[in-house]
This record gives C-alpha cells, structure tokens and sequence, in this order.
C-alpha cells in the first residue's frame, strides 16, 4: 500500500515541461510515480482543479533563529516554501563560542533585524560548533532548511573580540579548520559580507568586513574541498553598480572554490537599464575564467516600510545615522531643523540608496495620534501640497506627533511595463535566479517571503509575463540544481515528495499585516497564502488550508549527504 497519492491534479513537474493531468504515488517520502495511480494508499488527496508543483525553494533566508520556535517558517511555508537556505551574507549563529552569545544577538538585531526580546528569549543557545547548531534542529522542523557557514560567526569565535584587524597566519589556520569543521558538519557553504551596510550592535563593521582577499580565497580553497557547497556574498558593488575590482574578486572566489558563488539582489529598473546589464558582469567574467556568479533578484516588490524610531535602510543614508541615533526627543528637535533636513537630503542625494529620502512618494500607514488620523493611508505629497510645504517637512512633523512611532510605507519604483520587461528578459539568464526573499529578517520591516504565491497570481491573472511551468521551474529545480539538491525541485519518480498543491484561479497572497505573534509579543509583518490548500514535506502534510497540521517531517539538508555535485567545472 502506498503512503500517499495525490489523485487527479495538473502535474506542473519543475522541469519547464507542458503541465499534464495525472496522480502522484507517494511512498517512504519519495514520488514512486507519476500517471494513472491505481494502488490503494493510506491517505489519498483530492486535487481535482489544482495544480500540483514541487515545493519551493527559497535560496536567501534568515531563518537560523526562527526555526527555533517556528519550525514551520511561517509565513514561507503557507506559500508552498518546503526548502529554505540561511546562513546568508556572513551571519550564522554558529561556531559560538558561551563569551560571545550576547554580542551575536545585539548583531542580528542591528544587522537583519531580528527583534533582540525574541533573540533572547526563542533561542537555545546552548550550542558551540556548527555540527552542534544542525542537531538541535534535527527532528523538530516541519520544512527542510540547510545553512551557509557565516564568516562573520568564524571571525568571532576565532579572532574573539579584536577582530577588527587583519587575521594572522596562526589565525588564518584556524580560520580555515573551523570552516572546514563546519563544511564536514553540513554547512552548505561559505557566506561573507563585505558591505558598509552591515554593522554590529556597536555601529562598527560587522568581523567579515575586517577580512583580507587572501583570506577570503583561503576559505574558498576550503570549500573546493567539500561536495555540495557553494558561496554566497553581498558587496558594496550589490547595491550600487560592481567596480572592476570587485568583479574580478567575485570571480576569483568563484574560481579558488570550484563552486558557484550567488549574492543579493539585483534591482531592475528600465530608466537605468544599462546597469542591469552591467550588474552581470561578474558573471561574463567568472565563465572565461572558470567559475560561476548567479544574481538573485525578486519577481514581486517586497512590502517594506520605514520609521524614524527604530533601524531600519534610511539610516543607511550616508550622514544620517549621525542623526538619528539620538535619544527620541533629541532626534524630534534635530529632525524638525530645516538646515539638519537640508544637510540631510543633500547628503542622500546620488547615493545607492537615494529612493528611501524621496518622501514625497511614501505613504503614511499606522499612525498614534488623533491629530494624525486624517493622514493615515494617504500619500505625502498630496497632504504636503495641501498644507504648502516639501515632503520631509511634511513627514517629519507627522511622526514627530506620533513621537516618530508612526509608519512609512515608501512606494515601488521601476513598476512600468517596460521595467516587467527587463525583468522577463532578465529572468531568462543562465545567472540570474529568483530569490532573495530575506524571510526571517527585518521581521518588522519587510516582507519577501510571500514571493511564490504573489508571483504565480501574477503569472496566471496579471501580467503573465512567462508561462505557469516557467514561473515553477525559475522557484524550484534551478534554485535546487544551484544548491546541489539533486532529489529537490522536480516531481518526478524518485524525488523527494516535497509538494504544493493550489488552486491556479486563486493563488495569490494576502494584504500585509502587522503581528505581535514572536518571543516577547515581538512585531512581525506577516501575510497569509491565498488558494494553497496544501503543502507535503516528503510526502506529509504540514500545511492544509493555511494551517499547521503539526506534523515535522523536514530535514537538516547537509553537504554531501543532501547536498551533492556543485562543481562548476570538472578539473
């Protein structure tokens, strides 16, 4: 008798091919076939009218403190997510060493805001070396996850806390033990960041920024050894425009490793085209020289807002930190001084992230005040022109009333018809891939996670930019085939029975909404799935109509065992 089957649905097989009706056989966690299924099974599942797909692989997570006490990864999972990568950008919470426990937290609060109350109080942490950190996971998630090893987690337990330096040879040695300790525990790869966004909860460079090329490529000399691995990195060049330099770098990384080397995220937009094009550029690179640089970028815009209470990107804005972080009432009077808002906006103007001081285009959401209540959900420009005055004066006297708790919604950019088509056309680059969701960080600012299911409601109702297979392929086996998950990403026989099932006339996401649902009644935004009636983690239901069936069936996908063939050329 067979475990599950899957009886009547539209077979979408990962592949790219022409979906087909037919059942799905399901034994022992794997797909025994695909067809007319005539053989009983302990459970069979109706899915006349939907679709069925391979699960979704999320390539760019911060899952590594969730999944603690979220084994489900919400909201990821309710939007057929079955496999999620973490460990991103250098940030791990292993190898840690007891000394250093309080320092990583304040870290990951500040650097991928993960609120520090859940930090403390959601977290174990009672682990010392990589291998360790995986056990504890073992048995207790409900999806599949896999983690690079953080460069920055090395850096600190090796170097402790004067890591802000250059690493010696001695230090060096360690450096490349520890990693390969950690690669022989299951640790998909190295992660690093060598961007001036990231700071500790000091405000300095987080470890891996202080790290030397020589360094870095000596850590990729160690991931040539290990089968099933990858890099990961986010550089200056990430967010602007790549210099030469760092092209080059990101190649030779590449190159030293044997393995392909992805970062995060290219944004697209039709005015700048060129820079697409330019973005790509480690990647033309890295093929002459035998190595691989894969893009990630979203399919979707990704809801975030922004507040002058706590950190969030416009504190990123060069000068501005310098501002804001003041004690709140000496933040209002610094704000509320036209020449500080002048000195503020000339400052942003030209730099990466210039679009978070264009005012005018945000939206005010919640606000505290009654005074502010006729502003709630209305654009800044219009309320601005109503009252004769610029936007950042606007916007500051709005939050200054709220004691700046009130929230910024700034809108997309890059949304014409001729963007969507860069982004097709992008899409279909052998190094570009979809992902970057950033699911389990800026938990209260962002919200990537619902990427699969908003993308397919695109696919099937609105812009219908590529086809339904091409969309379930771009979310599936190419992130799968990158991680080298070789029984992932497709429906097939022999393939892990990882599943989602969903009706194509309704899939979508919902509007997003604010949730105090995390370790110390944290804030998180969150959006539940539209039209996913199921989500099978080898072969068992974990998610049904968008509730946790409690069943924990995911895997701790390790190098060389789940993980497997990430080379990029055979020497």
């Amino acid at each position: 008798m067979l475990d599950l089957v899957i009886k009547g649905g539209l077979v979408v097989d990962g592949t790219g091919s022409e979906p087909v009706r037919a059942d799905v056989a399901v034994e022992a966690g794997r797909i025994v076939a695909v067809g007319h299924v005539d053989e009983s099974a302990a459970q069979t599942f109706e899915a006349g009218g939907l679709v069925i797909s391979p699960g979704f692989v999320d390539p760019h997570t911060h899952y590594d403190a969730q999944l603690f006490w979220d084994p489900l990864a919400t909201p990821s999972s309710w939007h057929g997510v079955t496999t999620v990568i973490g460990g991103n950008c250098g940030f791990t919470l292993a190898p840690l060493r007891e000394r250093d426990a309080d320092y990583t937290r304040r870290m990951m609060a500040q650097v991928e805001g993960m609120p520090l109350a859940a930090l403390e109080q959601g977290v174990p942490w009672n682990w010392e070396s990589f291998g360790e950190y995986l056990d504890g996971f073992e048995g207790r998630l409900a999806v599949n996850a896999g983690f690079m090893v953080g460069h920055s987690a090395l850096r600190r337990y090796a170097l402790g806390d004067d890591f802000a330096r250059t690493a010696t040879e001695e230090e060096l040695s360690q450096l490349t033990r520890l990693l390969h300790e950690s690669l022989g525990a299951g640790g998909l790869g190295l992660s690093t960041s060598r961007s001036t966004t990231h700071v500790d909860g000091d405000g300095a460079p987080v470890p891996s920024r202080w790290a030397s090329e020589e360094e870095l490529l000596a850590l990729c000399d160690v991931v040539a050894l290990h089968d099933g691995t990858s890099l990961e990195l986010i550089t200056e060049g990430c967010i602007g425009r790549f210099s030469d330099q760092e092209s080059e770098f990101l190649a030779e990384m590449s190159r030293r490793a044997n393995r392909a080397i992805n970062w995060n995220v290219l944004a697209v937009g039709a005015a700048d085209g060129e820079r697409a094009e330019h973005q790509l550029g480690p990647s033309r690179r890295a093929r002459e020289v035998g190595g691989r640089v894969v893009a990630l970028t979203m399919p979707i815009f990704a809801d975030q807002n922004m507040s002058f209470l706590t950190f969030c990107a416009m504190w990123l804005l060069p000068g501005w930190r310098e501002v804001l972080d003041v004690e709140v009432s000496e933040r209002i009077r610094r704000l509320r001084d036209p020449a500080v808002r002048s000195r503020m906006l000339e400052q942003a103007a030209g730099a990466n992230l210039s679009r978070f001081a264009d005012f005018a285009t945000y939206r005010i959401g919640d606000v505290f005040s009654e005074v502010n209540e006729p502003y709630r959900n209305r654009l800044v420009n219009e309320i601005a022109a109503e009252r004769g005055e610029d936007p950042f004066t606007t916007i500051v006297d709005i939050a200054a009333a709220d004691d700046l708790r009130t929230v910024l919604w700034p809108l997309p950019t890059a949304d014409s018809a001729e963007d969507w088509e860069l982004r097709r056309r992008l899409w279909d680059e052998p190094d570009v891939m979809l992902g970057g969701s950033d699911a389990g960080a800026h938990l209260d600012r962002m919200l990537g996670s619902v990427y699969p299911t908003r993308f397919l409601g695109d696919v099937l109702r609105g812009r219908r930019l590529v086809s339904l297979q091409e969309a379930v392929h771009l979310m599936t086996d190419v992130p799968a085939q990158l991680f080298g998950l070789n029984d992932r990403g497709r429906l097939g026989p022999g393939y892990v029975a990882d599943l989602v099932a969903f009706d194509p006339e309704a899939v979508d996401a919902q509007p997003t909404r604010s949730a105090h649902d995390l370790p110390g009644e944290s804030k998180r935004l969150l959006a539940e799935a539209v039209g996913v009636e199921g989500v099978f983690v080898s072969g068992r239901a974990v998610v049904r109509n968008g509730v946790h069936t409690g069943d924990l069936p995911g895997q701790v996908l390790r190098s060389g065992r789940q993980a497997k063939g990430t080379q990029v050329r055979k020497d």
